[in-house]
This record gives structure tokens, sequence and C-alpha cells, in this order.
């Protein structure tokens, strides 16, 4: 265990925070055209509204925290995913900026509905890509990107964009079933319905090409001890699906979104064991690509005292808005 170690784990959880807490907000812009106008997608924003800018906080610490502690593999891994990560910021100022305007500007509210959609999707998309390109490869010479500007995109990003995309209308889907009742409830569950089996045929095709990507991959999943962890995996996973898929058939409103938030542990710990220790899977390690030690430990100072601050008031507000939301607010 070292400084090194210490920032890597920072950020992972930094990235695994934003993607369950933004995620939901996402898939419910993923969900939208799924939701009747009026009342019932007032409700789905309602849900949403307290927490959904805090959410992004997150990305800002892993991306910050990525340039800071592990500098060398910020400067390759931003020009081989300009593209999908500009597609990324550009669809989330459209979600941000179609959220507030529906409000404001009813006579155009189609409009709005429609660049929140289309906001979310282009986000959760271009993160799925961008997750694709690096898992099955970055082409480095030297200590420099050495790949083209389409190196990005592949059948395997594509797949992994569109396996992001369904995780998070999953996620969306449970964290309306929690947040509201009545027909949006109802909608919620049919959707989560629907997007629960497409989740698991992604995560299995997902899973099948991603051992042939990388030798490492093949190497940590199907060669003792990696065996250990490949052959219980897809029990698991078949046994958290079929709890979620009973749980979108029963009356308890927290379980399909608390199974959904196990269903993505298991991703991540899967992925976890894909790429470690390396930051780029395959070319650069975490202690090749780490910042010098001197600054590891001046950054370390300032995000012990930040990273509970920023965690206590989300829970905090998480704790203020708790409970279910109808159309004109919480009760």
């Amino acid at each position: 265990m070292d400084l090194t170690v210490a920032w890597a784990g920072i950020i992972a959880f930094a990235v695994a925070f934003y993607v369950v807490a933004d995620g939901f907000d996402l898939g419910i812009g993923i969900l939208f055209p799924g939701f009747r106008v009026g009342s019932e997608r007032d409700a789905a924003m309602n849900a949403i509204a307290p927490v959904w800018d805090g959410n992004e906080t997150w990305l800002v610490l892993g991306g910050g925290g990525l340039f800071a502690a592990f500098p060398l593999a910020y400067a390759i891994v931003l020009p081989a995913v300009y593209a999908p990560l500009i597609a990324m910021l550009l669809g989330l100022v459209f979600r941000g900026v179609a959220f507030e305007f529906r409000w404001r500007d009813p006579k155009h509210r189609r409009a709005w509905d429609l660049g929140f959609c289309l906001g979310s999707f282009l986000a959760a998309f271009a993160q799925g890509v961008v997750l694709g390109a690096l898992l099955q490869g970055i082409s480095i010479e030297g200590r420099a990107y050495a790949g083209g500007w389409w190196e990005w995109l592949s059948p395997f990003s594509i797949l992994t964009g569109v396996s992001v995309v369904l995780a998070y209308a999953l996620l969306g889907a449970g964290w309306l079933i929690a947040k509201t009742e009545g027909r949006t409830r109802d909608d919620a569950r049919r959707l989560g319905s629907i997007v629960l089996p497409l989740t698991l045929v992604a995560i299995g095709l997902v899973s099948l090409s991603t051992p042939f990507l990388e030798g490492q991959y093949y190497q940590r999943w199907f060669v003792w001890p990696g065996l250990a962890v490949t052959l219980p995996m897809p029990i698991l996973v078949a046994a958290v699906a079929w709890f979620g898929w009973r749980s979108l058939r029963r009356d308890n409103d927290a379980h399909p979104f608390l199974w959904t938030l196990a269903l993505y542990a298991l991703c991540f710990v899967g992925l976890g064991i894909s790429i470690w220790p390396d930051v780029i899977p395959g070319r650069l390690s975490i202690w090749d690509a780490a910042a010098p030690e001197s600054s590891q430990l001046f950054m370390l100072a300032g995000t012990a005292v930040l990273v509970p601050i920023i965690l206590a008031y989300t829970a905090w507000s998480y704790w203020v808005f708790r409970g279910k939301v109808a159309e004109e607010g919480y009760h």
C-alpha cells in the first residue's frame, strides 16, 4: 500500500460514485419518452431535481484526480478519446439546459423534453464508448499517444456504449420505482422489465468479448487463480438478475434499485480484476503514470478534507429529499 495505490482507490471511488449517482439521472432521461406527457414526466423530473447537478461533482473529482495524480495517463488518454469526451460534455450541457428551461418555457416543452432525452442518451453512450476504447487498448509510443483520431471507434466500443445506455436506463427505472407512485411508478416497473433482459444480454456480450482484446484479460479470467473468480461470476450475476426481476413484480419499491446496485457492483469487480493495476490496460501501470510522491502527498491532504465534506452534503441532500415525490414536489 502506497500513495499511488491510495490515489488509484480515490479515483476509482469517485468514478464508481459518479456512475451510480449520475447514472440514474441519465437513465431517467433515456427512459423519458416512455412516460406520458404531463404529470408523469414532471414527477420523473422532480425525482432528480434536488440532486442531479450535485451528482456531477464526482465526475469533476475523477477527472481532476486523474490529471493531478496520474498526469501521464491523462496526457495519453485524452487525445485518444477527444471525440467521445466532447460528445459527453455536449450531452451533459444539453441535458442540463433542457432540465432548467422546460419549466420556464412551457411553450417549447416538447423540444426541451427531446433535448433532455437526447442529451442524456449522448452522454451515457459516449461514456460507454470511452470505457470500450480504454479496454480495447490505446496505442502508445514512448510516453505519448500514437494512434489516430478514430482509433476509439470500433464494434467493441459501440457495444460498450449501448451497454452503458441500457445499464443507466435500468438504474433510472429503479430510482423512479423507489421515488414515485401511481402511474409513473407503474410505467417505471414496465420499462425496467423491458430493460433488465437487454442489460443482461449486453453484459454477456461485453464479458465474452473482453478476454480476447488483451492477453492479460484472458490470463486473469481463464487461468488459475483467476478462474476461481470466473466460475462463480455468471452464477452471481444470474442470481442478482433473478432477484432483480422478481423485485420488479413485487410491491417493495426500494428493492429494484438495490438489486441493480448489486449488479453494478459485480460489473465493477469484474472490471477491476481485468485492468488492475494498470491505468491504461496492457500499456501503462498506475506506478508508471503517477505524479511525484510529494505532489501526491500534497493533494492527498486537500482531498482528505474535501471528500468528507462532499460526502456529508451529498448525504444531507439525499436525506432532506427522501421519500416519494409527486408532480408538485416531495411529501
